[in-house]
């Protein structure tokens, strides 16, 4: 998320984070078989693994030329029964193909107190404008602007690389893939690939409650649970919503800090227009 949490008095810094989950977008009519065609082509045998609802999702979301995502998101610490977050909402427009792009426009909210947020995204460089401050810019590989940029597409190569950690269902007329780690001592789930990405998305606050006193070795952290899941419609295969949700507990003064993140992007409708850096930033 992008939000400023504080925890009672240990922390006035700023927290960055998170995403939203994704609605379906526009329907698109399909191909009609040609007059000259003396039969339709076979149809394709329904995907049933993981690794296949991947490729037919990737290949769905590519078959358009952008898509509008609209996110949401809550990030925030507990301490001795005070709770300090901050949320966050943006719309994402992204373009596909090999030299894709992409648009947000949001704010985030801490403590009644509303901040702008613009992001672009062009040929691996991430521009960030946050308030009245000016602009920022760095690769978006860089850990500080990824932290910045809610992707849902890149979901799909996240879930690709979490390799058996994912599990498929399919319930309420939709397909979900999800990964996950139960609560426990993070030393026994530091492997996982779905908690490697919540550890970064912890990082920036970790680094925060650090300087603030909070020095407690990271094999005295637990896991509260981390979760992401990806939902695909069963008919089109496109990405329907992304959500992310992860939760630790921090050792304090012979209590815990409880860290929070929770992230919706839900897929909104197509996008047919041209991403383009403002004149002077690019």
């Amino acid at each position: 998320m992008r939000g400023a949490v504080a925890v009672a008095v240990l922390l006035a810094a700023a927290l960055t984070g998170c995403a939203d989950a994704a609605d379906e977008g526009k329907p698109v009519a399909s191909a009609q078989p040609s007059a000259r065609s003396p039969q339709a082509a076979p149809a394709e045998a329904e995907p049933r693994t993981v690794a296949e609802f991947l490729a037919r999702a990737e290949e769905a979301m590519a078959g358009q030329k952008g898509w509008t995502f609209a996110v949401k998101g809550r990030e925030g610490l507990v301490l001795r029964g005070q709770d300090s977050s901050a949320t966050y909402s943006a719309t994402v427009r992204r373009t596909t193909g090999e030299a894709w792009a992409l648009h947000s426009t949001g704010a985030t909210v801490s403590k009644g107190v509303s901040k702008s947020e613009e992001i672009y995204v062009a040929d691996g460089t991430a521009y960030v404008k946050k308030g009245a401050a000016g602009w920022e810019h760095g690769p978006v590989t860089d850990p500080e602007f990824a932290d910045k940029v809610e992707d849902p597409i890149a979901a799909l190569d996240a879930f690709r690389d979490y390799g058996d950690e994912v599990t498929l269902a399919k319930a309420d007329g939709r397909v979900e893939l999800r990964a996950r780690a139960a609560s426990g001592p993070l030393t026994g789930v530091r492997d996982k690939a779905v908690v490697r990405k919540a550890l970064r998305e912890l990082a920036p606050t970790l680094r925060q409650l650090r300087a603030a006193g909070v020095t407690a070795p990271e094999s005295a952290i637990a896991v509260g649970g981390v979760e992401e899941t990806l939902v695909v419609n069963p008919s089109t295969y496109r990405v329907t919503a992304h959500t992310f949700k992860c939760t630790f507990l921090i050792p304090y003064d012979g209590q815990r800090i409880r860290y929070e993140q929770d992230v919706t992007e839900r897929t909104s409708g197509t996008y047919d227009e041209v991403v383009a850096v403002p004149e002077g930033l690019g």
